[in-house]
């Protein structure tokens, strides 16, 4: 039995399509469950759907709580029994509520080397401070944005012709890289446990 992961995706889906990629290539052996958008024009659901990877779309309801939400997405998700929640460009905030609920099996990747620059704006930002390092870090979820412990990071160096698209390309390509390997990493760490 292959593990199974549930990938959470609010856009395009590059990282979920890295991972579907691995996959196919025999480098990471899992079984995606399911992957849910909040977001119905999502193109990373055409991906999933492209594999023959089941979907849900869960968008936001008028006047409903970040709770509430969570709590469908709680029970969405655990139909599916999942070893491991990926983000996957997921740009919704999780409760306290959420995170405990799946604690130390959600994990997220961001497109900096954290604990610098976390939300939004990262290759802006990184230009601006004229930094000679950029990458990106995986690490767990918990209710604090981006803060969460630091399981992996990929760095690159920062040239003097960058732009925020230029960094943004390069950076996607490292974390290519890096969420299928530490998808698989963390996965043999816990079946070892």
């Amino acid at each position: 039995m292959k593990p199974k992961v549930v990938v959470l995706i609010s856009g395009n889906g590059s990282n979920l399509q890295a991972i579907i990629d691995a996959i196919e290539a025999g480098q990471l052996n899992v079984e995606i469950a399911c992957v849910i958008s909040d977001k119905a024009d999502a193109y990373g659901l055409q991906r999933a759907e492209k594999h023959q990877i089941p979907t849900e779309i869960l968008t936001k309801q008028t006047q409903e709580t970040r709770e509430q939400y969570d709590e469908r997405l709680i029970t969405l998700i655990q139909q599916y029994q999942p070893e491991l929640i990926v983000l996957a460009g997921f740009m919704r905030i999780l409760s306290k509520y959420f995170v405990e609920t799946f604690t130390g099996k959600i994990i997220n990747i961001h497109p900096s080397l954290l604990p610098k620059y976390p939300g939004l704006h990262t290759h802006q930002q990184v230009l601006q401070n004229g930094d000679t390092e950029h990458g990106c870090t995986i690490h767990y979820v918990t209710e604090d944005v981006d803060a969460g412990e630091i399981i992996a990071q990929a760095k690159l160096t920062v040239n003097s012709d960058d732009t925020e698209e230029t960094l943004k390309q390069r950076v996607h390509a490292l974390e290519h890289q890096l969420y299928p390997a530490t998808i698989q990493k963390y996965l043999n760490e816990c079946r070892s446990d």
